[in-house]
């Protein structure tokens, strides 16, 4: 049983940074897998934020680019997310997420992912 457990949410000022953490158990295949992280808003639908797939291609949200970086431990079964000058419409609950397949699924396909951490609270204020 894959199991995905997220870490470094805080609450922070605009401007400030964080860096989320996932680590990943129950598989040996993580290097073979798509992974990403997501949110969630409140009165606001789950959104995909950034993902990296097997081969190390990564994709982030428009609104993210530039500020946000996806990246994996050497052993690929920890994912990071580092954030920085985090704005108050980047306060959502974070999740790390598992697709099993070399290629991430299309932005829009957030029901296809696999596996889903707990999530952690992000809230920036300004």
């Amino acid at each position: 049983q894959v199991q995905l457990v997220e870490s470094g949410g805080g609450s922070v000022q605009s401007g400030g940074s964080l860096r989320l953490s996932c680590a990943a158990s129950g598989s040996n295949g993580f290097s073979t897998y798509c992974m990403g992280w997501f949110r969630l808003a409140p009165g606001k639908e789950r959104e995909e934020v950034a993902t990296i797939d097997s081969y190390g291609s990564t994709r982030y949200k428009d609104s993210v680019k530039g500020r946000f970086t996806i990246s994996q431990g050497n052993a690929k079964n920890t994912l990071y997310l580092q954030m920085n000058n985090l704005k108050p419409e980047d306060t959502a609950l974070y999740y790390c997420s598992i697709f099993f397949g070399r290629i991430c699924p299309p932005t829009t396909y957030v029901t296809s992912w696999h596996y889903w951490g707990q999530g952690t609270q992000v809230t920036v204020s300004s």
